[in-house]
């Protein structure tokens, strides 16, 4: 527990009994994914389970680099805080993805932090025992350099959007990216976000949000209700940029 503390923000989170990674139901994560390939399992057994209300930050920027987090339920967003002290959100996370791992490796801290945006369940396994399983594990080596390989390449993609297209372009894909991770619940995208959100993953200001989501409103692209967006005609709105290929799913 004294490795969680310099991590996890909030002195009242709960460490939750553990969860047992067999009768896990997320089968795209690594851990599960390689549970039959592992020689041992005694890293599995010496996980935490954390649980992360609505809004409580897991990982700090700056903190000691003392493991990862596999999301086991809820959905966080990762950001790195820039000049001016303003936020930009790196990523969104769900059930089944890993939270830390730009930190896993030759990094001693984070250069990234992490908040909850739903009432999460986190499993934390510690560097030195994933390191270990990793050296142990040729497959689930394998695996986790797939990961990262493909986490490289949606960085990359990510930056090539935000240099090659306007700002109305970036909040329409932002719309898109949401839509495409996380799906649609009684006509409305099923994560709601706030425009300041919005803004800090399409590299804007949420002003520019404000007024883009207004046009788009007008022009029947989008459906607002509160925090709710909803797409009424999705091929519309890919058609919006499809000049920059649409068809990532990052």
């Amino acid at each position: 527990m004294s490795n969680l503390s310099s991590i996890v923000l909030k002195n009242n989170r709960k460490v939750a009994p553990n969860f047992s990674c067999d009768f896990c139901s997320n089968l795209n994560c690594l851990i599960k994914k390689n549970l039959d390939n592992l020689t041992s399992l005694s890293f599995v057994d010496d996980k935490k389970t954390i649980r992360c209300k609505k809004g409580q930050q897991f990982i700090i920027e700056g903190a000691p680099v003392n493991g990862l987090f596999f999301i086991l339920k809820g959905v966080v967003k990762v950001f790195r805080t820039g000049i001016n002290g303003r936020e930009q959100i790196v990523r969104f996370a769900k059930e089944g993805e890993i939270i830390g791992h730009r930190g896993f490796g030759t990094e001693e801290y984070y250069t990234i932090g992490a908040i909850a945006l739903q009432d999460a369940v986190l499993c934390y396994f510690s560097k030195d025992d994933l390191q270990q399983a990793l050296l142990e594990n040729p497959k689930f080596a394998y695996d986790m350099m797939l990961f990262y390989a493909n986490e490289l390449n949606k960085s990359e993609s990510k930056v090539k959007s935000i240099s090659q297209m306007t700002v109305r372009e970036r909040v329409i894909d932002t719309l898109l990216f949401v839509y495409r991770k996380f799906g649609e619940l009684r006509g409305f995208l099923n994560l709601p976000l706030s425009r300041k959100e919005y803004a800090d993953y399409a590299g804007t200001t949420e002003e520019q949000v404000i007024r883009i989501f207004s046009l788009l409103k007008k022009e029947g692209l989008i459906t607002a209700r509160g925090k709710k967006i909803g797409i009424p005609d999705l091929q519309n709105l890919k058609n919006e940029i499809s000049e920059h290929h649409f068809y990532l799913d990052s």
